[in-house]
């Protein structure tokens, strides 16, 4: 009934489940969050976070918190990975804030996690349990019944599957099997910013496009150091599902052969600053085909469970915070029966989640060109760099 509290049980305190528990706490209800890790702990390096993302933490109150940790990048800039030559570039910074209204922000994973869990941990309303996945749950109509992995039962009013690309959530509410593999690896580092050689210290988003391969390195932790990224092309290791695994740079230094010697210095400054690579191999899913695909009757899913999808338009974090402002949103719907919220919740999220994720792919198609594409792919860069680099679709909604 109106005006009574309701329990909302989360699967999953990644980034998307503790944006999730503060949306609905804020929404009024209680909350209870479930993790299956027995600390929590965010695996990964950095965060590009556009103004859309920006603009959900300002409204959490969130704002002096993103600014005490993250880097605040002054342009993006697009290089050739053969010729090292500039191909296209954006202000960020002022120009952002001014377009947008929230500036474009880059953050260590554990920061954004950070400050999320922080915000949550001074909520009443929440409950959070670790070492306790669960392990499957039961729309009974009323409520929702979901069983932990201690063997113990418990009800709530709705669950959300926010446990990310192998979600025991999804795979009970869809079965639709497993993510897909995309073909291609990425090879993770962070090192100091005074490691870099001197040409690269500077504050801004560098990405590299070459055949069958790119790089992007940018700021964290407010400027004092930098995450890398390199993608590549290869086999998909055995076991896809345990998906951080150490990575060998000496894989990495032979598919990075023929690249420009700039490009290659960077990426040896990680070892020469005694830094390690870590290797993830990309998992994406088709993008969502209708409402159901995010949310059924009293069960809805957000973040990676509901759309993940490869880093080319740098959003998979931003639209897990999206889902949670959205489900907010719904959920203070207190004259609305709650299957009929989640159901604006999903119809609210799953045409745009869509376009970002079929973005995404269309991008690393286009940024792995080889022949004929990736000269076009240059040369439209070179005319229409910013028209092609800014994306008011995405940034102001």
């Amino acid at each position: 009934m109106a005006g009574m509290s309701k329990q909302l049980l989360i699967a999953g305190a990644g980034i998307g489940g503790m944006a999730a528990a503060l949306a609905a706490a804020r929404a009024g209800w209680e909350v209870r969050l479930f993790e299956r890790a027995p600390v929590f702990a965010e695996v990964g390096a950095g965060v590009q976070l556009g103004p859309n993302a920006v603009r959900c933490l300002q409204a959490w109150g969130l704002e002096a918190a993103l600014r005490a940790v993250a880097a605040f990048p002054a342009q993006l800039q697009v290089r050739s990975a053969l010729s090292a030559g500039v191909l296209a570039s954006l202000p960020l910074g002022p120009s952002t804030l001014r377009r947008y209204g929230a500036p474009y922000a880059t953050i260590h994973r554990a920061d954004l996690h950070g400050l999320l869990a922080q915000a949550v941990q001074e909520l009443p309303a929440v409950q959070q349990t670790l070492d306790c996945p669960i392990v499957r749950h039961e729309d009974t109509g009323g409520a929702v019944l979901v069983r932990l992995a201690r063997g113990k039962d418990i009800e709530g009013d709705v669950l959300v599957g926010a446990d990310g690309l192998y979600s025991r959530t999804r795979a009970q509410l869809l079965g639709d099997g497993p993510p897909r593999f995309t073909g291609h690896l990425a090879y993770r580092a962070l090192v100091p910013l005074q490691a870099l050689p001197a040409p690269w210290r500077a504050s801004q988003v560098t990405a590299w496009l070459g055949p069958r391969l790119h790089a992007v390195h940018y700021p964290v932790r407010s400027g004092a150091w930098v995450n890398l990224v390199v993608i590549v092309h290869g086999p998909a290791p055995q076991d896809l599902e345990h998906w951080d695994h150490a990575a060998n740079a000496a894989g990495l230094e032979q598919a990075l052969c023929g690249t420009h010697p700039e490009l290659q210095e960077v990426v040896r400054s990680v070892a020469a600053a005694g830094g390690q690579w870590r290797l993830w191999p990309l998992c994406d899913r088709a993008p969502l085909a209708r409402a159901d695909d995010m949310a059924r009757g009293l069960v809805a899913l957000l973040g990676d469970a509901a759309h993940p999808m490869p880093p080319y338009l740098a959003q998979g974090a931003g639209m897990a915070i999206e889902d949670a402002m959205q489900l907010q949103a719904a959920l203070a719907m207190h004259d609305v029966e709650v299957p009929l919220r989640l159901r604006r919740y999903a119809l609210n999220r799953w045409q745009r989640a869509a376009r970002v994720q079929a973005r995404s792919q269309r991008n690393g198609r286009i940024f792995h060109a080889t022949g004929p594409l990736r000269w076009a792919r240059d040369a439209a860069l070179r005319l229409f760099g910013q028209r092609l680099l800014d994306l008011p679709w995405l940034y102001r909604a």
